[in-house]
């Protein structure tokens, strides 16, 4: 398998520097960037298998501003994205996830923690080895190519909004709590995580429903969460 590239931006040169290092031992090949204008930069001529992204970055388009760019070019858009965030709001997480970041970690933040969140990220969004479809109605996922479809329309999706609708089509028509797809999507359940299960779900009801706001696809279930169901 070949060396997989980090793109990690951060303008303290102490956390670049320990990342990068915990990262390089763990086997990574890493690339770093100070400010947003170098990152997208880099990001678009080496093409990396993941970044690690600071929200707060100066002279420039900040974290958010670099996710939005990500997200909208065809060539960048499936990559996965962890931000690092000292701020300690709810909300700056939440928009950074609706943004279509794939995780975040909260400064002060253990090197080791970092290394494990990029290998579960990455073990997501690459983990698809032999061709499968899932159908349900005329939603069509298929995890060998990791595309989504509805009649003839792509989707475009982030590695987490994919894994999520994947595991709910899997599941068509049964309720999980958020906790149950925290534990799916992010491999263990992130104690205070739930509202990300949200922020990721609103994306997912933006990019397939006709009316986001009465949705067919993906139902809440009251007093439990969420379930996948073919609309009538």
């Amino acid at each position: 398998m070949p060396t997989q590239t980090i793109l990690v931006v951060d303008d303290a040169p102490h956390i670049v520097e320990v990342v990068s290092d915990y990262l390089k031992q763990a086997g990574f090949r890493v690339l770093t960037a100070h400010d947003g204008q170098t990152a997208l930069a880099i990001a678009r001529h080496e093409q990396p298998d993941l970044m690690i992204l600071d929200l707060m970055l100066p002279d420039g388009p900040d974290g958010l501003d670099v996710c939005r760019s990500i997200r909208r070019d065809p060539t960048l858009a499936e990559t996965p994205l962890i931000m690092l965030t000292a701020r300690v709001e709810e909300m700056d997480r939440l928009i950074g996830l609706e943004l279509g970041a794939d995780d975040y970690v909260t400064k002060p933040f253990s090197p080791r923690e970092v290394v494990a969140r990029v290998k579960a990220v990455l073990r997501r969004t690459r983990g698809a080895s032999s061709p499968a479809v899932i159908r349900v109605g005329n939603l069509c996922i298929d995890l060998s190519t990791r595309t989504v479809t509805v009649g003839e329309t792509v989707v475009d999706l982030t590695p987490t909004e994919f894994d999520l609708l994947t595991f709910l089509a899997q599941n068509a028509g049964r309720p999980f709590t958020r906790a149950q797809l925290m534990e799916q999507v992010y491999d263990v359940a992130y104690t205070g995580y739930d509202r990300a299960i949200d922020s990721h779900i609103k994306n997912l009801r933006r990019k397939l429903e006709a009316d986001a706001h009465n949705p067919q696809w993906i139902v809440t279930v009251y007093g439990i969460g969420y379930k996948l169901e073919e609309p009538t």
